[in-house]
């Protein structure tokens, strides 16, 4: 499994992420903003992030 992670800044400054398939299908993306990229990055292990 390739999956791609993204974490970024919407457009009110809060970090979310995104999981997109090699196919270029996105297959899980945050449903919240996060004020720190530490806690965005601790709900995106909760969904299967691994780095």
């Amino acid at each position: 499994m390739n999956d791609k992670w993204e974490f970024y800044q919407d457009p009110s400054g809060k970090w979310r992420w995104r999981r997109t398939a090699s196919n270029g299908s996105i297959v899980g993306a945050s449903t919240q903003g996060y004020v720190n990229k530490s806690d965005c990055i601790e709900n995106a292990r909760r969904n299967g992030y691994k780095n």
